[in-house]
């Protein structure tokens, strides 16, 4: 008969903790229209969309390997990783209020009264003294009537949601800073060429002066100009690989590795190559994939759900509990039926009367956070749209730099060969062919920043548009 009353109670806890929900359901913000971004390349909306391994797009093996090798090693992977595990167990704990507790005791205990006492006057002045021997289980559930501990476990899920986009933020920001460091560094190497390419040309012009200047067909000022512009050279070459250095240790860090163990070989090549393609007609409505964006809305989910917590402490709060078990002064006759000890309840019902204003202050300032959060939802939302603008800004207007320092570079080479020639005819001093190689060699530097700029912007667009478009 126990049992039965005690699997009606629960019968009709489960019935009553579905009749309603305190606050409102979530409503996720809009999205984004299907407009194209105003510097991607006109044309119908694609359907491509970049890999999970985005950067597998610039068939680099050397990046290939350091990505993968920073989401196996970088602390920083490893920490957003335990960062997500707390916030699922998070959620763990809040499922957990949503089931009864059952609890399992046993007790052994050694007692005895006073004879003195009123008790012992009334059993002939005898003290009553033995062992006790207990084994119960207990339970206690909440019933929720009103949905707040629905609403609890709600929010701890958009929580738990919201750090694994936090961690996939990570990674994209993780993989993202390797690529700009890697290309970067690699920019640095077609600038080591270019200037390895401009020394070996003032060395040989530097003979070339002195054997002039020996024949008695040049001064002493031109010997001095070609030794100057020699030993800036080599200058501009050490302080390229200094840079160099520091990106490289830069690169060690993000990898997990250190500085002093990575060592990557130095392109010889003086060309870099061409960023990948952009597909035509991207639109604005990709932003979702962000994970940043992805996050917040979660985290305007679990604002909403605190709402509904918050007016749930207006309302009752009702909770089961039970006990059931055995208790004897003999341990061989605990498991008789008359060693049966057993309770149900009490039913408590606790509903607020006064608090002064505790409850309307808490659910004031859980509406005003969840506006915070919408607030916050749109800056981010401006702010992801102004970083995909500024780089397919950047990557247009780069490229259309990289045309006009074409032609710059190719009226530099052509002034260099004409100004030698004549110098070598006698026709003009060597300071027309000095400045002609400053120009020549400064064109051609401009030519690889450029270049690397343009690798970096393409980075920065895979970045903005979440990892991938």
């Amino acid at each position: 008969m126990n049992i039965k009353l005690i699997a009606m109670a629960v019968s009709a806890a489960a019935v009553l903790a579905g009749c309603g929900t305190v606050g409102s359901d979530f409503k996720a913000p809009a999205e984004m229209k299907e407009q194209a971004f105003r510097h991607a390349a006109p044309g119908a909306p694609a359907e491509a969309q970049l890999p999970a391994q985005w950067w597998t797009v610039f068939s680099d093996d050397t990046l290939n390997r350091l990505e993968h090798q920073a989401l196996r090693d970088s602390p920083t992977v490893k920490a957003a990783a335990q960062r997500l595990f707390q916030a699922e167990a998070q959620l763990g704990l809040a499922r957990a209020s949503q089931l009864p507790s059952v609890t399992v005791s046993t007790g052994v205990s050694n007692s005895r009264t006073s004879a003195n006492t009123s008790q012992g006057l009334a059993l002939g002045q005898r003290s009553i003294h033995g062992n006790n021997y207990s084994v119960a289980a207990g339970f206690s559930y909440e019933l929720d009537l009103f949905g707040r501990v629905r609403r609890a476990v709600e929010s701890a899920d958009a929580q738990a949601l919201a750090a694994r986009h936090d961690r996939d933020g990570v990674l994209l920001l993780l993989s993202s800073q390797i690529a700009t460091t890697y290309w970067q560094l690699r920019g640095l190497d077609a600038e080591m060429a270019i200037l390895r390419g401009a020394l070996a040309t003032r060395k040989e012009s530097e003979e070339l002066v002195n054997a002039r200047f020996n024949a008695g067909l040049s001064n002493e000022l031109d010997t001095s100009r070609a030794r100057i512009e020699r030993a800036n050279a080599e200058a501009d070459l050490e302080e390229v690989q200094r840079q160099r250095n520091t990106l490289e240790h830069a690169l060690a860090v993000l990898v997990g590795a250190s500085p002093s163990s990575m060592q990557l070989p130095v392109a010889a090549a003086a060309e870099l190559p061409a960023p990948p393609v952009i597909p035509a007609g991207l639109p604005a409505s990709l932003l979702s994939h962000r994970p940043d964006l992805a996050a917040s809305v979660e985290i305007l989910r679990a604002t909403n759900a605190n709402v509904g917590v918050a007016e749930g402490a207006f309302y009752p709060s009702v909770s089961l509990t039970g006990n059931f078990g055995f208790a004897s002064e003999s341990l061989g006759d605990i498991g008789k039926g008359g060693s049966r000890v057993f309770s149900a309840g009490p039913l408590a019902l606790s509903l607020p009367i006064f608090d002064g204003g505790r409850n309307q202050s808490n659910l004031t300032a859980a509406k005003a956070r969840y506006e915070e959060a919408v607030a916050n939802h749109e800056g981010k939302l401006l702010t992801a749209l102004r970083e995909v603008e500024d780089a397919l800004s950047d990557l247009q207007q780069r490229g259309q730099q990289g045309k006009a320092q074409l032609v710059s570079r190719q009226a530099a080479t052509r002034a260099y060969d004409v100004a030698r020639a004549r110098y070598e005819r006698g026709l003009s001093t060597y300071l027309d062919v000095t400045d002609a190689q400053r120009s020549a060699l400064a064109a051609d530097r401009a030519a690889a920043q450029i270049n690397t700029q343009r690798l970096l912007a393409t980075v920065s667009v895979a970045r903005a548009l979440g990892g991938g478009w």
